[in-house]
C-alpha cells in the first residue's frame, strides 16, 4: 500500500492525499499541503485541470496569470484550466498549512507520486526535472502541465513523442514502483496429496 503522505525536498513540501480521484470517481483530488518557508514550485499551467487553493495555517502566495495574491485562511484562489501559476510560501518563518483541489483528478496522483519519488531518489536535477529524458517525457505528458516560454504545441509533440517512445522502450516500468507500490513476488506451494 502507497503511503498518504509523500515529501519533497526540492519543494519543501509534505503532501497527503485526502480524497483520490478513485475515491470520487475522478470528480477531483483533495491533498493537504505542508510548506515550509521559502518553498513553492515553479511557473507552469494544466491544460485539463483547475486547482483550488485553500490556506488552513497561515498566509500561501500564488502568482497567477501574472498578479501577486496573497491568500488567508478563510479565503480561496482558484487556478483555472490553462493559467499560468504557481503557489509558494512568502514567510521567512512560518510553515503553512493548505489544501488544494483539483478538478478532474485526471493523472494528478499518479504524476506527483513520480515526481516526488524521483527527487528522493536523486533522480532529478535542483528543480526537480528528471535526469532521464524517458522520464520527464512521461511525468509531463501523465501531468498535462506545460512551462511557460515554450509553445504548448511543441512541448505537446515533443513530450508526447518521447512518452510514446520511452513506453515502447519500456521506460515507464521503471516508474510504477512510485505510483503503483513495490512489486511482491510471492512463492506459493502447493500441496499436492
Amino acid at each position: 500500500m502507497l503511503p498518504k503522505t509523500i515529501y519533497n525536498p526540492l519543494a519543501k513540501d509534505k503532501v497527503t492525499f485526502l480524497a483520490s480521484g478513485e475515491e470520487t470517481g475522478g470528480a477531483y483530488e483533495l491533498v493537504e499541503v505542508e510548506l515550509a518557508p521559502g518553498g513553492g514550485v515553479g511557473l507552469h499551467y494544466h491544460t485539463n485541470l483547475a486547482e483550488e487553493f485553500e490556506p488552513v495555517r497561515g498566509i500561501l502566495g500564488i502568482e497567477l496569470d501574472g498578479r501577486q495574491l496573497q491568500v488567508h485562511p478563510g479565503q480561496m484562489a482558484v487556478a483555472p484550466v490553462n493559467s499560468l501559476h504557481r503557489f509558494y510560501n512568502p514567510s521567512p518563518t512560518e510553515t503553512i498549512l493548505f489544501r488544494t483541489y483539483i478538478r478532474p483528478a485526471r493523472n494528478f496522483e499518479k504524476t506527483l507520486r513520480i515526481a516526488y519519488g524521483l527527487v528522493n531518489d536523486g533522480k532529478t536535477n535542483n528543480k526537480g526535472i528528471p535526469a532521464s529524458i524517458w522520464h520527464m517525457a512521461l511525468l509531463f505528458t501523465y501531468g498535462e502541465s506545460y512551462l511557460p516560454g515554450i509553445p504548448l504545441l511543441l512541448q505537446k509533440k515533443i513530450f508526447g513523442f518521447l512518452a510514446w517512445l520511452a513506453t515502447r522502450l519500456g521506460k515507464h516500468r521503471e516508474l510504477e514502483k512510485y505510483w503503483i507500490g513495490e512489486k511482491v513476488k510471492i512463492k506459493v506451494k502447493a500441496d499436492l496429496n
